[in-house]
């Protein structure tokens, strides 16, 4: 992704999209590791620490800024939040889960790392989201020297309209947000107070697709800004997401418990809860970016969770997999048929070219894979019952290329899992926040390696009464 144009239009979607051209556009970052260096891990604040890797600060530097200025914008705008949500950005704890670690019978070699977002604004991961795209926004202004404020717009009912409330308020920006007629009470109730503009959303007659997303893009062709956590909207706010897989790979660098000395990896698998995908994706590219940066060596199984009420990721997956299964040689020559999903993931990642192939057809056949879940879905883990999974083939190919796949799972696994989150950690996640959790149960029963593996969990999103 480049900087504004001299138009000072923000690049947040690709500019050759074009509606019904049924394909996946993505814009991605312009990233050149050449001359750059993974940040050193002193500095608090993520959106500092980690700022010359973000479009923002490229934006600033190549418009005649100084890092100092770019600096001063941050700490700014981390004031104005702590004003409003009580506390600005901080890194968050990444560390081993011992008790947890027990309680699902890992090995002595194993060990349960969580990623703990819930004490981060707002109470979630969402707002680094909503963060990046927001300095972005600042930038812009700075160096064009315009003082209009266009109308942004979010579309949620959870922890994103809740983190693009505080984002928003604390910049002086003007929100929409679109929210079904089932949205909590306490949540509208936040978000006014944040002084957003709340619209209801009703499901359409005959239309597929959540409604609340239908509107949101709606408003952003009556000229509103995406300020949301769908790559696919806006790809800026995949970067601010990322930060979450750097302080990941920063906690590593510094943690006694592992031995970069060694042959084996510091973090063997990650699993993630996907409802429009942006977590995933950002730690996609986060490890990614970091490999080129020369910060780490190897790359972990990228898991997806999602629930038994809607899982349209796993869908696609299955879609592109049959086709790349179809031509391995393996399969069509000798008429092997994998009979697990790890047998089937291993099979796939050990053809790269196949698979660069069929993603490129995927993306721009997108109705073939992805589209919206047939019914309203329902779980106790609301915040990942997203009709569609916006960012997809990011998340597809991650899972692809590391040896990972997609779980289903059901609500007795995601109760399950919430309670021995919190017998084991002490952290009040809810539901949604402790998916991935519930993946990692129900995947230990059917790769038996993970139990003696380091895995990954992101928390987040605390509960609330």
């Amino acid at each position: 992704m480049m900087p504004a144009a001299d138009g000072g239009h923000a690049p947040f979607a690709c500019s050759a999209a074009r509606p019904g051209d049924d394909i996946d556009h993505v814009v991605r970052r312009h990233f050149d590791p050449a001359g750059r260096s993974f940040p050193p891990s002193e500095e608090a604040n993520p959106f500092v620490r980690y700022r010359a890797l973000s479009s923002a600060h490229q934006l600033a530097l190549a418009r005649g800024l100084t890092d100092e200025q770019f600096v001063g914008i941050v700490r700014e705008l981390d004031a104005s939040v702590a004003t409003v949500d009580g506390a600005g950005f901080r890194a968050t704890p990444f560390a081993p889960a011992p008790a947890l670690s027990r309680q699902l019978g890992c090995a002595d070699d194993g060990m349960v790392w969580v990623k703990d977002e819930t004490a981060n604004v707002s109470g979630s991961h969402k707002a680094r989201h909503l963060m990046g795209v927001m300095l972005y926004l600042q930038v812009l202004q700075r160096v064009t020297g315009t003082t209009d404020r266009s109308t942004l717009a979010i579309a949620s009912c959870g922890n994103a309209a809740l983190a693009a409330g505080v984002v928003a308020r604390a910049a002086g920006w003007p929100l929409e947000v679109f929210v079904p007629p089932s949205a909590d009470a306490a949540v509208v109730a936040r978000l006014i107070a944040l002084e957003a503009q709340i619209h209801l959303a009703h499901r359409r007659d005959g239309v597929a697709g959540d409604p609340c997303y239908l509107s949101f893009r709606e408003s952003l062709s009556a000229g509103a800004l995406p300020f949301c956590c769908q790559g696919s909207d806006n790809g800026l706010t995949i970067e601010g997401g990322e930060t979450v897989a750097w302080e990941m790979i920063s906690s590593l660098q510094q943690s006694p418990d592992i031995n970069w000395q060694s042959q084996r990896r510091p973090i063997d698998a990650v699993f993630v809860q996907v409802g429009g995908g942006a977590l995933a994706s950002s730690l996609v590219q986060g490890f990614v970016d970091a490999y080129r940066l020369g910060a780490v060596t190897w790359l972990p199984r990228f898991y997806t969770v999602q629930t038994s009420g809607g899982y349209p990721l796993k869908r696609a997956y299955d879609g592109v997999a049959e086709r790349i299964l179809e031509r391995v040689p393996l399969v069509v020559e000798q008429g092997f048929s994998p009979a697990a999903d790890r047998e089937r993931a291993d099979l796939m990642a050990a053809h790269p070219s196949i698979i660069d192939e069929e993603l490129q057809h995927a993306r721009t056949h997108r109705s073939a894979f992805m589209r919206p879940w047939e019914k309203e879905p329902h779980s106790i883990a609301h915040g990942i019952l997203d009709d569609e999974t916006y960012d997809w083939a990011a998340v597809v190919e991650g899972m692809l290329r590391s040896g990972g796949w997609p779980l289903v799972v059901g609500e007795d696994r995601l109760l399950e899992a919430n309670i021995a989150a919190h017998q084991g950690t002490g952290i009040d996640v809810d539901h949604t926040g402790s998916a991935g959790l519930a993946g990692l149960m129900k995947a230990i029963g059917i790769d038996t390696r993970l139990a003696g593996e380091r895995v990954a969990v992101i928390f987040s999103g605390r509960t609330r009464s």
